[in-house]
């Protein structure tokens, strides 16, 4: 399923075909869940059936031993009461037993299920390639990991237990009133009937209405998560007003929708109530007339009354089940459609190795397009030699990150090759692949720990000697020493502890420990201030020593340590030279560079 079907099943309406194909996902997705847990489902199903028929027994012994105790009691005769009475105990206890048994059992079965699904998740949403990450907003992962999972796992906590529950002591019960008096058995047979009806409408409304509960809950979570992720900008473009009101909208839609699914149950319970009392009331009339006649004892009276009473209370339950079941369907068809999506960019089948690379990149006849009717790259040709540090620089859109996301192997190209030192990236072992080329961006992204352990992702197992090492070499080692615990201090989330060029002085130290025989530079210095990017700049120069490297640089300082510059145009290569060949002539980056120049002054 592509990126856009994933999304598009936040929508409420789909085809029948659509449907059953959602339906069947989801199916196969639980069934992989359960099946590790094969032998306690087993063990929790018998012990709810024999509870539930332990408890089903109540009834009948207290019409035996109210018609045959009795009499026999004014005998002299205890044995039928004692009977009746022990019966009565020993019933209750394995029923008690046995829903401790089957509660804990489906406890074991709920937590290990969600420990699979939550792990299934992470794990599958970290292989799939960037234009997923890019195409699914986080708020939309988030929902996944924590609303929909919670859904699913109060179904599966109680609710498949009341389920099951409900429909073996309906079933026992229905089967004990036939066998204790089977006429009173047709006024339950009666009820049926607008029972059917009853439970008909409440099914089809509800799924309609849970389902749009569902989206309204995903709503508000996305809204709100995509909020404080851009806290920054909603603070600088006062958005909070803006904000007040579309969150206000999605709040008043999700009231809204949970009232309309609380009409529901205010309708369904009364009505439930109703059947199940004017049932219970029509058995009491027609059987008190037949105990006067002397067709019927009054303990069987008493039981078929108690068995028609006890046949609706598990229908309340079950009406719950219901309301889980239609939030925990909706969020495992939202879990499946994640972990069906397939990566754009999958692993080779044959995998090559390439231990050493030197850091040849070549592009033959490469075609790149995001759309059918977006092609960025149209036939592109380019030749990288090993050791060769390039600038791309151009007008915003003329495919440089695109160039570059093509070498980092995060996209693949429509049609053509893109090869490192004569070996197809798509054929080429993905841990050599992340070897021989890294990427450093302009967000420099750092992960919440010590300033060690983020340099150490460059080299995982990297001694503390190479992390410092690297450090000094593109001169990190001083500000990182002057922080209240050196390398040892905790960067905050995100890296808030220390500045944006300090951030990127941290992720070249990181690309430097991990040696890469490619290195590609994205708007690495565009947010700094002069100091700062002079300070990089120093780090730059030991990072691109003897190796592949492709800078993209709106600020042609930075171009000026590239051996070779590329001025690109709608995806095409315009001109290519070296900075003062270019800087020397008539064509784009002459004006370029002459525009730069006069800024500075």
């Amino acid at each position: 399923m592509s990126v856009t079907g994933v999304q598009g099943e936040e929508r409420q309406d789909y085809s029948k075909a659509e449907s059953a194909q959602i339906r069947a996902r989801s199916r196969r997705l639980l069934g992989s869940l359960l099946a590790p847990q094969k032998a306690r489902l087993w063990l929790t199903a018998v012990a709810i059936v024999i509870s539930s028929a332990a408890q089903v027994a109540g009834p009948a012994l207290i019409g035996y031993g109210i018609d045959q105790g009795i009499p026999a009691l004014m005998q002299q005769d205890w044995f039928p009461v004692a009977f009746a009475g022990i019966a009565y105990l020993l019933t209750g206890l394995a029923g008690a037993f046995l829903i401790s048994v089957y509660i804990r059992q489906s406890a074991r079965i709920s937590q290990a299920v969600l420990i699979d699904l939550r792990t299934r998740v992470f794990l599958h949403t970290q292989k799939l390639s960037l234009e997923f990450h890019e195409s699914y907003t986080s708020g939309r992962i988030i929902s996944r990991q924590t609303s929909d999972l919670d859904a699913i796992r109060e179904l599966m906590d109680e609710g498949l237990t009341l389920l099951v529950r409900g429909l073996m002591y309906m079933v026992f019960t229905g089967v004990m009133l036939v066998i204790v008096d089977a006429p009173s058995a047709l006024v339950l047979l009666v009820a049926l009937i607008p029972l059917g009806i009853l439970t008909r409408w409440f099914q089809v409304r509800s799924q309609q209405r849970f389902r749009r509960s569902r989206v309204a809950s995903a709503k508000l979570i996305v809204q709100f998560v995509e909020t404080m992720t851009g806290i920054r900008a909603v603070q600088a473009f006062r958005k909070q007003r803006r904000n007040e009101d579309e969150f206000g909208g999605l709040v008043e839609d999700y009231r809204d929708v949970n009232a309309k699914v609380l009409g529901l149950f205010a309708v369904y319970n009364p009505a439930l109530a109703l059947i199940g009392n004017t049932a219970v009331a029509v058995t009491l009339v027609l059987g008190g007339f037949r105990v006067v006649d002397g067709a019927l004892g009054v303990g069987v009276l008493l039981s078929v009354v108690l068995y028609t009473k006890r046949f609706f209370d598990p229908m309340e339950d079950m009406a719950m089940f219901y309301n889980g079941y239609q939030s925990a369907s909706s969020a495992l068809e939202k879990i499946s459609g994640v972990l069906e999506e397939e990566p754009s960019v999958p692993d080779p089948v044959k995998p090559v190795d390439l231990w050493n690379a030197e850091g040849h990149v070549r592009f033959d006849g490469v075609e790149f397009a995001y759309t059918a009717d977006r092609v960025i790259l149209p036939r592109f040709e380019l030749d990288i030699p090993a050791g060769q540090t390039i600038a791309l620089v151009g007008s915003t859109g003329a495919g440089k990150s695109t160039l570059a996301k093509l070498i980092a192997r995060f996209y693949d190209p429509s049609d053509g090759r893109v090869s490192l030192d004569g070996v197809s990236l798509a054929d080429l072992h993905p841990k050599d692949l992340r070897r021989a080329i890294v990427m450093v961006t302009q967000e420099a992204y750092l992960f919440s720990g010590s300033v060690a352990d983020n340099i150490a992702l460059g080299k995982p197992g990297a001694s503390s000697d190479e992390i410092v090492r690297a450090a000094m070499a593109v001169g990190a080692h001083e500000f990182i020493e002057g922080l209240p615990n050196g390398y040892d201090t905790d960067v905050n989330k995100r890296g808030g502890r220390v500045s944006a060029g300090q951030r990127q002085l941290i992720s070249f130290a990181r690309a430097f420990l991990a040696d890469p025989a490619v290195l590609i530079l994205d708007e690495a210095t565009s947010s700094l201030d002069i100091p700062s990017e002079r300070l990089v700049q120093e780090g730059l120069t030991k990072l691109l020593a003897d190796r592949t490297a492709v800078i993209i640089a709106h600020r042609l300082s930075t171009v000026a340590i590239a051996d070779r510059v590329l001025v690109m145009e709608h995806g095409r290569i315009v001109e290519d030279g070296a900075p003062a060949d270019l800087i020397a002539g008539t064509g784009h980056f002459a004006a370029m560079h002459a525009a730069w120049r006069d800024s500075l002054v």
